[in-house]
């Protein structure tokens, strides 16, 4: 079961009023080593959980998406395993359940759940929903265990006292640990990196210690509101994985026109000390892609960092392409609240002394 490290609730101050832009966009933690080199493929620590995961992760929603095939989609995954991905996202809510539906028909295959770490993500708020979704999850992924399973979408600042009060989300997950449905605990979210820290802080006033999270890292992301400036540090101090997503941001980054090549943007997320670089592929020159980015890697210093965030710059500074950040574009559960489940109990009870 998770625990909390002593230091757990030493968390960053909080930015002063104003500041959603470092002073210094390339004053950033970042890896010394790239990983360890095993065929076309490298592999780093997943915090402290002991795991070593491949550095590229396969996403979960490009694969449940209507313009593959079932079997494009198996043969997809089947192909990055083959190659030596061995990380999987997913998430209850993908594609009304196709993503996990299609990954676990390729899972079921030849060995494959065997080979590789896989990851889901679960939307309810209260012990009953998240309880659902779970044994849901579990069944159409066609597995007995999934191995890191995280609270999805942390955009409110009331989600961290609804998952963690009384009836909440975290019950659920911690008695699916206890029962060897789920082996480590995680969260994820892409609204504001406050709001991480939020969700962090309450954690550490319950002594509990989360085994990843997951957060938007780009190379627009340095420069407003980041989470690699704000998070990142408190993760790599306390031995939380670090789960990096919206790379490209289903493409929109690509659109903006910055003179960045899109395998930099891979190197860029690399050069940080992520654990793992998810990134969503739906066709194989995607996969051909995240492979030559890692073949062609080496750990840039400051200076190099420094010259390519001076290329993002002026395309990242209000948000304008981190829709995930600055529109509900990207926000599944406000679109479709009914995914949270319903209040608990205690909540439903006091609810109309408010009305």
């Amino acid at each position: 079961m998770s625990t909390a490290p002593q230091n757990a609730a030493t968390l960053p101050p909080a930015l002063p009023q104003g500041l959603n832009r470092p002073v210094d966009p390339a004053d950033l933690p970042f890896v010394g080593h790239a990983g360890e080199k095993r065929g076309e493929m490298l592999y780093r620590k997943l915090g402290r959980t002991g795991e070593t995961v491949s550095a590229i992760g396969l996403g979960g929603f490009h694969i449940g998406k209507s313009v593959l095939t079932d079997d494009d989609s198996v043969k997809l995954i089947h192909q990055a395993v083959d190659r030596g991905i061995t990380f999987l996202d997913n998430c209850w809510d993908y594609n009304e359940g196709r993503s996990e539906l299609r990954m676990g028909v390729a899972l079921d295959q030849g060995g494959y759940r065997d080979k590789v770490y896989l990851m889901s993500k679960m939307d309810g708020r209260s012990k009953a929903e998240a309880t659902k979704q779970i044994d849901t999850s579990l069944k159409r992924l066609r597995t007995d265990r999934i191995d890191l399973v995280q609270h999805h979408e942390i955009l409110r600042y009331d989600d961290p006292d609804r998952i963690f009060g009384e009836g909440g989300a975290m019950e659920a997950f911690v008695e699916a640990q206890k029962a060897g449905k789920i082996r480590h605990i995680g969260f994820t979210g892409h609204k504001d990196p406050r709001i991480h820290l939020q969700m962090l802080d309450v954690a550490a006033e319950r002594a509990f210690h989360f085994d990843a999270v997951q957060m938007p890292l780009n190379v627009m992301d340095a420069h407003f509101r980041s989470f690699a400036h704000l998070v990142l540090p408190y993760l790599v101090q306390h031995g939380i994985g670090v789960l990096g997503m919206k790379t490209f941001a289903d493409s929109v980054l690509l659109k903006s026109g910055a003179p960045i090549e899109p395998i930099e943007y891979l190197h860029y997320c690399l050069n940080l000390p992520t654990s793992v670089v998810i990134t969503g592929m739906e066709r194989q020159s995607d996969l051909d892609q995240a492979f030559a980015a890692v073949a062609s890697f080496q750990p840039m210093d400051k200076a190099a960092v420094a010259e390519l965030l001076s290329r993002s710059r002026p395309y990242a500074i209000e948000g304008k392409y981190e829709l995930f950040k600055t529109s509900s574009t990207f926000d599944g559960t406000a679109k479709t609240n009914a995914w949270l489940g319903e209040e608990v109990e205690s909540v439903q009870k006091l609810a109309p002394v408010m009305e």
